[in-house]
């Protein structure tokens, strides 16, 4: 943008240049009528006469500049003449006056070059403007207007900061197998001896944030062959035949440089599947990926480039594209397990300095569900907010709030609640808190708070498991039931009714009731029946109508199971929590005097015995702000509850 208003401050300001010097080099010139003119001439008062040629003035307009004396001054007086200039019509009178009078001289217009330019101008201008805005097109498009097919891969530069595979952690079995293609292309004897070959494409699969790119740049780090880098987005343009074009300049750029790696990330962009839409179609991106298909898979082989992918989209993925023989081997990246998640904290955790004493199993067990990513930028939010408050290193606190701030958001306390609000949000999250306690198969409590948070949570309670769960049984489902339906019972209980902060509880709850009925088979009545129906994705034009498998009497029966299964799981926690009513009013009110209170106070208070969970430090003072962030529910290791 800021060469753009150059180049036109540059154009506008040449011609207004040139027209200031004309006008300064003419104001002191007098324009002389041609009848005056003729008079002075005939007067012998003309020192000098040229004639101008102006293509300008017409075929037989000339001008005449020159000097003369006027009247009132003696002839021959150098002093006093006068420049002038007369616009006259040049005929053979006129002539012969000019030779009887003076001596004239013809030359050309000195002024012509700057009159072309001026007509010429506006078109330059435009001229100039449209090759500029075309020109930034076809270098954003491309690199020239001759180089639109041209591949946009990067090759790694070597001295670029390096990233190995000891900069990975949480994806061991992801590791291994990329560090056996590393290995074929380092040895491939080693492997060829056996009559083995190695994939021509690795895909690797998972969430946002799970580490496909970071370890795309481990593979370029440990790799000694050339690697080359590409978005899917790099292939798409608006000219029809440049991605196809750009393909194959890719693989021959390759074979060039074989053995070598090849990395598309974000391959959906290019790879999605086609015949997608109601009726036929062949548009650039179907092009593309024809070429590609090709490329990897086609009459020529192209040995010894082995191409890796990343996507978070494998299910819009064209099945021609995952086939054998193409990706041959499908990566999946999931989520860290608490100890992938501690040697992820481990790795950034060495960027920053920390005090001593900071737990970061704790930190580890307290984040399931969160991505590599989330937990990078746990770290930076935890040594920003020991630098806000002018600490010395990064300390547990930080740690935590900083966990809490990423899941659920900032604290809010300069948010105005009413009182009623706090009582109702204190009473709730005792309620769950209490019903997690009674509850035999129940996460152990973390903290309980009241504090609001982002904008959705006005309080939380928050449960930390001891480590990750995979399985579920029907004792420790019913349980978390519960658990959610506790928050409800206990505004029932203490106001005689109900409030829309329970919204998430119940939905939460109802999707673990449907899928012990229609999944996991924990229904006598229905039995060991699946009822889950599809949840494939849905492409226009594939499966553009739905129908369930079962029938509406099934679905009635469905129905009735789930609404039995929480009813009897909520007529378990009223009799509890009525059994227990001041318990609940002590911890209700504490809450709204204290505002958070850890585990430690909360069976402290309550006069009950506290079991601390092994390997954690708990902060018997309050300050300490801990939590976990809610995975889906049902493989989640960590429950929130929050009104």
């Amino acid at each position: 943008m800021r060469m753009l208003f150059f180049w036109l401050v540059v154009l506008f300001a040449c011609p207004t240049l040139i027209l200031l010097y004309r006008a300064s080099h003419d104001q002191d010139i007098e324009s002389l009528p041609w009848y005056e003119f003729e008079e002075l001439l005939t007067s012998d008062r003309v020192q000098d006469a040229t004639v101008v040629e102006d293509p300008s003035s017409g075929y037989m307009i000339k001008v005449v500049r020159g000097a003369y004396w006027p009247a009132n001054v003696e002839i021959g007086d150098k002093t006093a003449l006068v420049k002038y200039k007369a616009k006259v019509v040049l005929t053979e009178s006129l002539l012969d006056l000019l030779r009887e009078h003076t001596e004239y001289k013809a030359e050309q217009n000195s002024n012509l070059l700057s009159s072309i330019l001026l007509s010429l101008l506006p078109i330059l201008i435009l001229v100039g403007l449209i090759y500029f805005l075309f020109s930034r097109q076809l270098k954003a498009a491309g690199r020239g207007a001759l180089q639109f097919g041209k591949s946009r891969a990067r090759m790694m530069n070597p001295s670029q900061e390096k990233v190995t595979f000891k900069d990975v952690s949480g994806i061991t079995e992801a590791k291994e197998e990329m560090h056996e293609i590393i290995e074929y292309l380092r040895d491939p004897g080693k492997f060829q001896k056996l009559g083995g070959r190695i994939p021509k494409g690795v895909l690797m699969v998972g969430p946002p944030g799970s580490g496909k790119t970071l370890m795309a740049r481990a593979i370029a780090g440990e790799a000694d062959v050339p690697f080359f880098s590409i978005s899917g987005s790099d292939f798409v343009e608006m000219f029809v035949g440049v991605g196809a074009s750009r393909v194959r300049d890719m693989f021959e750029e390759g074979k060039r440089h074989a053995p070598c790696l090849v990395f598309i990330d974000e391959i959906d962009a290019v790879g999605r599947s086609r015949f997608s839409g109601i009726g036929g179609g062949h548009d650039e991106r179907e092009q593309t990926l024809n070429a590609l298909l090709v490329e990897m898979d086609g009459f020529e082989t192209n040995s010894g480039i082995i191409v890796i992918a990343a996507t978070n989209r494998p299910d819009v993925l064209d099945p021609a594209l995952l086939r054998p023989g193409r990706f041959d081997r499908q990566i999946r990246i999931d989520l860290p397990d608490v100890n992938g998640r501690l040697g992820i904290l481990m790795l950034h955790a060495k960027k920053i300095k920390l005090a001593g004493g900071v737990d970061l199993g704790l930190i580890a067990r307290g984040t399931p569900g969160f991505s590599g990513a989330d937990l990078a930028n746990l770290i930076n939010e935890a040594a920003l907010l020991a630098a806000r408050n002018a600490k010395e290193a990064v300390e547990l606190v930080d740690m935590e709030e900083a966990r809490d701030k990423v899941a659920w958001g900032k604290e809010r306390r300069s948010r105005k609640i009413d009182e009623r609000d706090r009582q109702v949000t204190a009473y709730h999250e005792a309620g769950h808190a209490l019903t997690g306690i009674f509850c035999r198969n129940g996460i152990p409590l973390h903290k309980i708070t009241i504090i609001p948070r982002g904008v959705a949570y006005l309080g939380a309670t928050m449960h930390l498991p001891e480590q990750d769960r995979y399985t579920h049984s029907r004792s420790e489902l019913l349980d978390e039931l519960a658990m959610l339906m506790g928050g409800r019972v206990a505004e029932r209980l203490v106001f005689g009714e109900v409030t829309s902060g329970a919204a998430a509880d119940i939905r939460q709850a109802t999707d673990i009731a449907r899928k012990m009925v229609c999944q996991w088979g924990m229904s006598e009545t229905i039995g060991p029946l699946s009822y889950a129906g599809r949840e494939d994705h849905i492409f226009l034009g594939r499966d553009i109508t739905r129908s369930e498998d079962f029938s509406p009497e099934t679905a009635r029966e469905i129905d009735l199971e789930i609404r039995r299964l929480i009813g009897e799981t909520e007529q378990r926690v009223v009799a509890s929590l009525t059994q227990n009513r001041s318990k609940l009013e002590l911890l209700a009110k504490t809450l709204l005097e204290v505002e958070t209170l850890t585990a430690q106070q909360v069976y402290a208070l309550l006069g009950m015995d506290f079991t601390p969970m092994a390997g954690v430090v708990y902060d018997a003072s309050g300050d300490g702000d801990d939590g976990a962030k809610p995975p889906p529910i049902p493989d989640e290791t960590a429950t929130t509850t929050g009104s």
